[in-house]
């Protein structure tokens, strides 16, 4: 069984905050999922002794006529939010909090 400690760890770990009040019902939820993934143990998946790799095989399309030299230029450039010169900036979605 879960007990409250587990379940803040598991938050602190996912960047969760829960809530004191909550985290005995977050446990006991941990628990009933735990349970049904559990279901999967009881599964009877028989494996044949000797498996074989898929038949694999190329898949090429159909070369055709190259769209001209920046064609979509523009258009791509106008999608960014800024633009310095030559370079393109988009907003900074990485953090190291």
């Amino acid at each position: 069984m879960a007990s409250a400690e587990d379940v803040k760890k598991l938050a602190a770990l996912a960047r969760l905050s829960i809530p004191e009040d909550k985290l005995e019902a977050r446990a006991a939820e941990f628990d009933r999922i735990v349970a049904y993934i559990a279901q999967l143990d009881e599964l009877d998946i028989r494996t044949d002794a000797t498996p074989q790799a898929p038949h694999l095989r190329n898949v090429f399309r159909e070369d055709g006529e190259p769209t001209a030299a920046a064609t979509w230029t523009e258009k791509l450039v106008g999608m960014f939010p800024r633009r310095d010169g030559d370079h393109l900036s988009v907003k900074k979605i990485i953090s190291h909090d």
